[in-house]
């Protein structure tokens, strides 16, 4: 079979690699579409993520949707045919975090796709690949795989809103309005929230935005006194901008709420801090998702929240290279995936 892997720096290579065997309570299962997050895109353009550096071949990809293959002796959770959405986070269970309920916070995480710990977690981008059963979720009905593989993505808008506290009635901003700014946009309106605003530099993304639900957009770089005025309960960086957060900072009103879910640069930021002193902000992170996975899998499913506006191109696996620009292109592109 084929596997897709970033070496280093712009070298993705797809290789051949050995099909894996299930063993007892693992599912084989066939990739059926997987997203090119911006974690993706960091590792090979820049060879790392933050402060998460490539340091051997590392097959990427955590969002994605699969079809089962073949499973192994004991499995009862999925059956060989079945449509699945697929969880990357593998939890240890048994610390404190996993204990109180916050899995995402596991101090033994295996997170498929990354480089955060060495040897690295491969991931999902490549033809087949064995899962834990406890990470397949099983869905029929006529949802597509590509639909289903925006359920990683839908958890973190969904983990997001959770994070910032209840929404109903209120008003929110959100900066960047790529996916995870426009599922934040779902979330949110699912949430209640009463008036969305997003911002952003490039007008296609903030056309996305509107097509899932902002109800006012905003081109930050042209239009960035309106955001000097503070007018918002709870603000989400998303776009992993220092810019933006200090635009959320200066944009939420007395006693609100700000929640960082992009990525910001990995060097040490300037951050005046007095801002969020004298108006009382609770300035909190917002870090992947945990029980969300599960409800944006229904959410999903039932098509409660609709993705498709968000897809923008399918690309076959050993067309990666092609893949990845075409993703890094926010002109062009939301969402891109690549299929087996």
């Amino acid at each position: 079979m084929l596997a897709c892997r970033i070496h280093a720096k712009e070298d993705l290579r797809i290789e051949p690699v050995e099909t894996p065997t299930p063993g007892p309570g693992e599912v084989l299962l066939r990739l059926g579409a997987a997203g090119i997050c911006g974690s993706d895109l960091h590792y090979y353009f820049e060879g790392r993520n933050g402060s998460f550096v490539v340091r051997e071949p590392l097959i990427p990809g955590h969002e994605a949707s699969g079809v089962v293959a073949a499973v192994g002796p004991g499995v009862t959770r999925v059956k060989q045919g079945d449509n699945v959405a697929i969880s990357p986070s593998h939890a240890c269970g048994r610390c404190d975090y996993c204990r109180n309920g916050r899995e995402h916070l596991c101090t033994k995480m295996k997170f498929l796709g990354s480089a955060s710990l060495f040897p690295h977690v491969q991931g999902m981008f490549q033809e087949y690949f064995v899962m834990g059963e406890r990470q397949c979720y099983p869905v029929a009905g006529d949802i597509t795989l590509g639909e289903l593989a925006f359920a990683e993505p839908l958890a973190v808008g969904l983990h997001a809103v959770n994070r910032g506290g209840d929404l109903l009635g209120k008003s929110v901003l959100i900066t960047g309005a790529g996916t995870i700014g426009c599922v934040t946009v779902l979330a949110a309106r699912l949430a209640g929230a009463a008036k969305i605003t997003v911002s952003d530099v490039l007008d296609r993304p903030l056309a996305q935005a509107k097509l899932v639900g902002a109800d006012v957009t905003i081109r930050a770089d042209r239009d960035g006194d309106a955001l000097a005025t503070p007018q918002f309960d709870v603000s989400y960086e998303v776009s992993g901008n220092f810019n933006a957060l200090k635009s959320c900072v200066a944009a939420t009103r007395r006693g609100g709420v700000v929640v960082q879910v992009g990525t910001l640069p990995h060097e040490p930021l300037p951050f005046v801090v007095n801002e969020i002193m004298a108006k009382e902000l609770d300035l909190r992170g917002a870090f992947r998702w945990g029980i969300e996975f599960d409800w944006a899998v229904e959410y999903l499913s039932t098509r409660r929240v609709d993705v498709r506006p968000l897809l923008s191109g399918q690309y076959p696996l050993q067309d990666a290279v092609a893949a990845f620009h075409a993703a890094a292109d926010k002109n062009k592109s939301t969402k891109v995936q690549v299929v087996a």
